[in-house]
């Protein structure tokens, strides 16, 4: 495959997998009541940064990032929750590129980015929004609401991709998901 239709066929693949992930984010499993939710959004663009690696990730990271800020109707409270929960919470994804070719690192790494923001953001910004109780637990401090909060719909998420992921590996699709098809 020359240099050119390898750009093009990555550009094609990572406007479909942006788009599929817009998708899916509209077909959540779960949502919180104050932003969150479990669904597949995340798999296709960590799929394409385990295909192309890291810079080609985080490009596609950064635009999945601009939509989900546009569309997802998700709760803001403030450009920096903006820029937190959003544009640097879906962006860490791309770091799934750093493994190239391994999907199960790369989905560990790029939900425990995320979930890091979005845990930092939840205990500072979101400080003065924590309830008395959560989860029938008495709340004293915003870093160990956060922690719960965050963890609530992410951890369940982590699981779900990588179950999802391991099974596709399974499958001949396993070629198509760790690159092999383009070398």
């Amino acid at each position: 495959m020359n240099n050119s239709h390898r750009k093009v066929r990555m550009l094609t693949e990572g406007a479909l997998c942006i788009a599929l992930a817009e998708i899916l984010s509209f077909l959540p499993l779960y949502k919180m009541p104050w932003g969150g939710s479990v669904d597949l959004a995340m798999l296709p663009i960590i799929l394409f940064c385990v295909r192309w690696g890291f810079a080609p990730g985080m490009v596609v990271a950064f635009a999945h990032a601009v939509f989900q800020t546009l569309f997802e109707g998700g709760i803001a409270i403030g450009w920096q929750s903006i820029i937190g929960d959003f544009i640097l919470a879906y962006t860490v994804l791309g770091l799934a590129g750093l493994f190239k070719g391994k999907f199960v690192p790369a989905t560990v790494v790029a939900c425990v980015a995320r979930f890091l923001i979005h845990y930092v953001v939840g205990a500072t910004i979101w400080a003065e929004y924590m309830p008395e109780t959560f989860f029938n637990m008495t709340m004293t401090t915003p870093w160990f609401y956060s922690a719960l909060y965050n963890g609530a719909y992410m951890l369940p998420d982590l699981v779900i991709l990588l179950v999802v992921g391991i099974i596709l590996l399974k499958t001949p699709a396993r070629k198509y998901i760790t690159g092999q098809d383009l070398a």
